[in-house]
Formats: C-alpha cells, sequence, structure tokens
C-alpha cells in the first residue's frame, strides 16, 4: 500500500507559520504591556515622593512660591500618570486582540490537525485490513497445499 500522503499538509503548514507569527506578535506586545507597568509605577512611585517631599516641607513651612511649585510639579506628574495609565490601557486592549487572533488561529490549526489524525488512522486501519487480509490468504493457501499434499 502507498505511504499516507495528507492532502491538506501545505495548508497545515501555513496554518501552523502564521499560529507561530501571531504567538511572537503577541509575546511581543505582553513584553510592551510589562515594560509600560513598570514605567508607569516609576511614574506613580515619583509622585508619592514628590507628594511626601510636599507634605513634610509644608509641615516644617515653606514660601507660596515653593508651595506653587510643588503643586505644579505634582499636576505634572498627574498628567503623567493618566497618560501612561491610558497608554497601558491601550496597549492591554491591543494585547487581548491579538490573544484573541491567537486563539482562532489556534482553533484553525486544532481542526486541520484533528482531520490529518483522523485521515491517518484511517489510513492505518485499512493498512491492519489489507494485512489480515494478506495473512488470511496466506493461511488459507496453505491450508489448501496441505490437503493437497495429503
Amino acid at each position: 500500500m502507498k505511504k499516507f500522503k495528507f492532502s491538506l499538509d501545505s495548508v497545515l503548514a501555513y496554518k501552523q507559520q502564521v499560529l507561530d507569527a501571531l504567538k511572537g506578535e503577541h509575546a511581543a506586545i505582553l513584553a510592551q504591556v510589562r515594560a509600560q507597568e513598570e514605567v508607569l509605577e516609576a511614574v506613580r512611585q515619583e509622585y508619592r515622593m514628590c507628594n511626601e517631599e510636599y507634605c513634610q516641607r509644608k509641615a516644617e513651612g515653606m514660601t507660596i512660591a515653593d508651595a506653587l511649585f510643588y503643586q505644579n510639579g505634582l499636576r505634572v506628574l498627574e498628567n503623567d500618570i493618566q497618560r501612561e495609565t491610558d497608554r497601558l490601557e491601550e496597549l492591554r486592549r491591543q494585547e487581548d486582540a491579538k490573544r484573541q487572533e491567537v486563539v482562532d488561529a489556534k482553533i484553525d490549526t486544532s481542526s486541520i490537525e484533528k482531520l490529518k489524525d483522523k485521515k491517518l488512522e484511517l489510513y492505518n486501519k485499512a493498512i491492519q485490513k489489507n494485512e489480515e487480509n494478506l495473512i488470511d490468504e496466506f493461511v488459507s493457501s496453505a491450508r489448501a497445499r496441505a490437503s493437497i499434499g495429503a
């Protein structure tokens, strides 16, 4: 019997390449999300430190100019926090969309793989059936020769 050949092997290979590429893109976006989380945490930490310093200096007494300087600085940091938070949310949306693409591609690939497995199983059953028929034929002819020779 001829060797097993799955007719959709080229499609399966293409789908696997697409899946691998999407996984790579997803990993890159995840890395961007992690980096953005670190940037956001750094800005928040800077805000906390500036606010602590402001509160401490306010308790000790400071000039109006110094108070305005700290308040303006805190406002700038609040804007930075908002901007970095918005960027993080956008990256998370992109990551969610890319994850869904990966899931969809995995479903496509696995459905073709399951079809290949079924076809291979049918092929193996056909080979086994063919071998059983050959064995039956061999046994029958051996018995026929034995009965003729006896």
